[in-house]
């Protein structure tokens, strides 16, 4: 599976890793000036040792030739032997020094430069990802997305501290060593320099075949963090279900293709570095026997020039610093595919537009009535193969419900109630149809706007890793110690809340573990109530807590909801019996409305649903069952959803 389709991430080509460097590293760009410059002082200074040894060799201890330096003034040499050689040993000194110091800035530049382009990329992919739609995340795996913000970035920032920096430092290396040796003699430099189209055309079909192999195992282990991912969730269903052996077997398998593609661009890289390391040695056996040929013999050639025993030295070392590093261009080639394999995924996400956003004029809304209406709505759920073939979960739904009205919405499972709510707050558009608040589309308000209207409590309430306080004031992030205590009075919570080891300073663990089901739900409810919106959305908001407790928190929502527009969603139909209206779902649509005595009146679906929970199931019409044996049947065949 391709990291595209896995993460729902439109495709990036090739050229979106320097653009992204480009556009990060604009605001620091001093720090990656300061490492280039750096980078080529430092290998200016390395070019120094060879020259100075060279000379001493031929000047200072064969006195060969006059002891002189290029671009160095003569009456500033010394001129006795013995000064001579100490002038030589303090320019190597001195050359080592001024090297350390320029390798330590060029490290602190291009480390910052990466640091910074790391963490605003990563920032910014989170803050883009967060904008998107409630399609994107449900066509996504966790897993995948966490490995794109985190190995995919850290692959960018390693490139740019390691490779960017080695590839600078390789070219200035090769081509201050290429002029030296060019100018001191250009016929033997051209036998070293043999080796660098060999290099080029071997590092040019590495490239070719390591790409495709790089692009695959970015996407493999994206398949194992999200398989990791989903497994480390589940691990409570895991256990209960006995299911370690056949997970175990699903990782090993998710883990086995990482494996296999990992290794097959292991097994490439392996081979490409000895080819190179065989290409240079070769180079570089070949310059020495042509040199000291050179030396025994003389020129080869009248145009060629004579080559000094330490001449001779300094070009060998000279040889060997061109030469070497040539075979790491290979790791830098290698280190820039994995990079350029993240850009893309990375890109791809910068990329991503948002099924739902803001208008470009929001209407404004600075106060809320609470009149919603539900005109013709139709809406499916994206297949996610680009295919429009999934049945619609709701088909043309019309109602409205006046400010100060309580709704309840009930019907069979996968009847679309949940859906339909969660058009309301914009998680998704509706395919067809519009949906009103205060006579206004919701798509022509802006997102916040219409957020902070709506108080929404899902059936399954998520708690964030920290402490009960900051899940209560989550969102009202303002709020002060008495509010939030006073919410969770509301909420019937307080008096557990107290019983905790820490009070309202108790962490709850991650997702909130540490509480049980109906302790989350009454946490997410004191959260709405702090929040104190215009309208109040329940999901199954009491589906998690004992009889006892939901009457408790159904008082407390009878006064939250007396002045407020609240569309309440029941399994258990006894909690909203006392809704001004009640409207029942089947297959996607409205099938019957009114109040609960004149639902009963009806003898309908919702009569049918109040004896089952009544326990009348003797009672109960063949038609029913058999209607409900349909309707289990498209639920597990993946055609509808609540």
């Amino acid at each position: 599976m391709s990291s595209e389709a896995s993460t729902g991430l439109p495709p990036a080509d090739g050229g979106s890793m320097w653009r992204l460097y480009v556009a990060y590293g604009r605001e620091n760009v001093w720090s990656a000036v300061l490492g280039t410059v750096m980078a080529l002082f430092s290998r200016a200074t390395g070019l120094l040792p060879a020259l100075v040894l060279g000379l001493a060799i031929d000047a200072v201890l064969l006195g060969a030739r006059p002891f002189e330096l290029p671009l160095v003034p003569a009456s500033l040499l010394p001129t006795t032997p013995a000064a001579q050689l100490w002038f030589a040993v303090a320019v190597l000194v001195a050359a080592t020094l001024a090297g350390a110091v320029a390798s330590w800035l060029q490290n602190y530049g291009w480390n910052r430069f990466a640091q910074n382009i790391q963490h605003h990329l990563r920032t910014d992919a989170y803050e883009r990802l967060q904008a998107q739609d409630r399609a994107f995340f449900d066509q996504s795996r966790t897993g995948e997305l966490l490995s794109v913000l985190n190995n995919d970035v850290n692959q960018l920032e390693s490139f740019l501290t390691d490779g960017v920096s080695s590839f600078l430092r390789l070219v200035a290396l090769v081509v201050g060593v290429g002029l030296v040796m060019l100018s001191l003699n250009p016929w033997l430099a051209l036998v070293s320099l043999t080796a660098v189209p060999v290099l080029a055309v071997f590092t040019a079909l590495f490239v070719r075949r390591i790409q495709p192999k790089y692009a695959k195992m970015r996407a493999s282990v994206g398949d194992l963090n999200a398989r990791l991912e989903n497994n480390v969730g589940g691990i409570e269903v895991i256990k209960t279900e006995h299911a370690e052996a056949y997970e175990a077997d699903r990782v090993r398998e998710a883990s086995q293709s990482y494996y296999d593609t990992n290794w097959d661009a292991i097994r490439t890289r392996i081979t490409f570095f000895p080819g190179l390391s065989v290409i240079s040695g070769l180079s570089f056996a070949l310059t020495f026997a042509v040199g000291a040929f050179w030396v025994l013999n003389g020129p080869p050639t009248p145009f060629a020039r004579t080559v000094s025993p330490g001449a001779f030295v300094t070009f060998m070392l000279y040889t060997q610093q061109f030469i070497w590093p040539l075979a790491q261009f290979g790791q830098i080639v290698n280190n820039y595919q994995r990079a350029r394999a993240s850009s893309d995924r990375v890109y791809a996400l910068l990329e991503a537009e948002p099924g739902v956003s803001d208008p470009e004029s929001p209407v404004a809304l600075p106060t809320v009535e609470g009149r919603v209406e539900y005109d013709g709505v139709t809406f499916r759920y994206d297949s996610g193969d680009g295919e429009d073939d999934a049945p619609p979960v709701l088909r043309d739904v019309s109602f409205a419900v006046e400010p100060g009205e309580t709704v309840g919405i009930v019907g069979p499972t996968g009847s679309g109630k949940s859906t339909l709510v969660k058009l309301l707050v914009r998680l998704y558009d509706p395919e067809a149809g519009v949906v009103r608040l205060d006579g206004h589309d919701v798509r022509d308000l802006a997102i916040a706007d219409l957020r902070r209207a709506v108080g929404y409590v899902a059936q399954e309430p998520f708690l964030f890793y920290g402490t009960v306080r900051e899940n209560i004031a989550y969102g009202t992030f303002e709020a002060t110690d008495a509010e939030i205590e006073a919410a969770a009075r509301r909420a019937a919570a307080h008096e557990f809340v107290e019983n905790l080891p820490d009070g309202y300073e108790t962490t709850v663990g991650e997702r909130g573990v540490r509480l049980s089901g109906g302790q989350r739900q009454r946490i997410a409810l004191a959260r709405t109530f702090l929040k104190n919106p215009a309208i109040l959305v329940l999901d199954e908001a009491t589906s998690h807590v004992d009889t006892e407790t939901e009457a408790i928190i159904q008082r407390s929502l009878r006064g939250l909801a007396a002045d407020r527009t609240t569309i309440a969603i029941a399994h258990r139909l006894s909690t909203v019996k006392d809704a001004d209206t009640i409207l029942v779902l089947e297959g996607g649509r409205v099938v019957e409305s009114g109040t609960h005595d004149e639902l009963l009146t009806e003898e309908g679906l919702y009569a049918n649903l109040w004896r089952v929970q009544a326990g009348d199931i003797e009672d109960l019409p063949e038609s029913f069952f058999e209607a409900a044996i349909a309707r289990r049947a498209a639920i597990e065949g993946g055609g509808e959803t609540d």
